[in-house]
């Protein structure tokens, strides 16, 4: 397997949750807890994105797209990114056995 592609760069991608939890929340100078009534969602859930326990999903893409008024393209690609990142590290021992073919 090629480890050259861009998605098995060698650094991990950072999570979404990362931007919001070291950018997003700070530059808002918003708690957690606000931050989270706002979005419409618990505290723990937010907690979770934060700490990149949980996934950024299609939902919630949403709801932070239109809460930080940059749609939720940028954060469907950063979770995106980070979830190929390691399902292609964790299947590497698999891939290797499965053949690639050029369809035309």
């Amino acid at each position: 397997m090629n480890l050259q592609t861009p998605a098995l760069a060698k650094r991990c991608p950072t999570h979404p949750g990362e931007l919001l939890r070291d950018d997003v929340l700070p530059a808002l100078r918003l708690p957690v807890a606000e931050a989270a009534r706002q979005l419409g969602i618990s505290r723990q859930t937010l907690y979770k994105i934060i700490a990149g326990a949980s996934p950024v999903t299609p939902e919630m893409a949403v709801r932070l797209g239109k809460w930080c008024g940059n749609g939720p393209g940028l954060w469907l690609r950063m979770q995106q990114a980070y979830d190929l990142w390691h399902a292609e590290r964790s299947l590497v021992a698999v891939l290797e056995r499965i053949p690639s073919h050029e369809v035309v």
